[in-house]
């Protein structure tokens, strides 16, 4: 591992947790399991190449992992007789969350290669990297360390209290991150990740679609074609986030952004602020920025709370604790 990169975690992890990065290192398993990062790559690949919306999936689930007890998995574990209401069965999860299937597949074939020795919310942080690079035609490449442990504690109350909605403005924006030890830059640079993957109707509709609204007149007449003005459970369509280049992970959400054509009472509020504003106008403008920041901020997001130690375990099973 370069000595750049090296000190750029240790900076990082200062940053987010005086202990959160105990233990994580690039190359964790280079001796244990030394074929893992290839192994979750060639799962990612396939289903990422037969559903693009499964590699945007697989971002969103690092995300709303991470910010529920930490980056530990817990996302991943089913319900039971004892926990009736785990993360996946939230109304931020459920339906939407995707990607599921994957993760299962990967850690199957790690498995396979390496008993009991991969955790499954490292497995989550490889899949996110892994998404992120077939979607952006390889060209972001992020080196993720590894060593988490998988967490014993699942809750849906808890993915309710810790994930911001789609309708926080930029003050509940910038505390619900600040909360899990990131900053405005690192918000504003995350929120990029909606280039990729659709949303459901009701995240948006009626709030957006409401007059007056910032929202650009040709965009709100395309949604309000798309999406019924009151959804229901069984009455709830989905539409793409980006329209100009909904399958890859490149800068367009900012040119979005700065254009009116988003989705979501948060990622317009990106722009109610003179700090938030310039960070947008970078990030749309100058080739190749936002992508160097989203791997920094990706990969801090991927170092929050993290079990290390007694505090967590290695799964057998993704969906289940030992």
């Amino acid at each position: 591992m370069a000595a750049s990169f090296r000190l750029a975690v240790a900076v990082t992890c200062a940053l987010v947790l005086a202990t959160a990065c105990q233990g994580l290192q690039v190359g964790y398993y280079k001796k244990t399991c030394p074929s893992v990062e290839h192994i979750v790559r060639d799962e990612v690949k396939k289903f990422v190449y037969k559903n693009t919306g499964i590699g945007a999936g697989l971002i969103r689930m690092l995300f709303h992992d991470c910010f529920v007890e930490g980056c530990d998995g817990s996302v991943l574990l089913d319900p039971t007789p004892a926990n009736p209401q785990p993360e996946k069965l939230s109304p931020p999860n459920f339906p939407s969350l995707r990607g599921f299937e994957v993760i299962d597949a990967a850690k199957d074939a790690v498995e396979k290669a390496c008993p009991g020795t991969v955790s499954c919310a490292d497995i989550v942080a490889f899949a996110a990297r892994d998404a992120a690079y077939f979607l952006s035609r390889f060209y972001v490449k992020i080196d993720m360390p590894a060593g988490r442990l998988d967490g014993r504690v699942s809750s849906a109350s808890e993915a309710l209290n810790n994930l911001p909605p789609p309708f926080f403005n930029i003050t509940e924006l910038v505390g619900s991150f600040a909360a899990k030890g990131l900053d405005v830059e690192d918000m504003v640079v995350l929120s990029g990740a909606h280039t990729v993957g659709r949303s459901h109707c009701s995240s948006f509709v009626p709030d957006r679609l409401a007059v007056p609204s910032d929202i650009n007149a040709w965009f709100a007449n395309l949604l309000r074609r798309r999406c019924p003005a009151n959804p229901t459970p069984a009455n709830d369509p989905t539409v793409n986030q980006d329209i100009i280049t909904p399958n890859a992970f490149d800068n367009q959400y900012y040119k979005n952004v700065l254009a009116h054509k988003v989705l979501f009472t948060s990622d317009a509020a990106l722009l109610t602020t003179p700090a938030t504003a310039k960070m947008v106008q970078d990030n749309a403008n100058i080739p190749g920025w936002w992508e160097g920041k989203f791997k920094a901020a990706l990969v801090k997001m991927s170092q929050v709370e993290v079990k290390t130690g007694m505090q967590g375990e290695i799964r057998k099973n993704c969906r289940v604790v030992n």
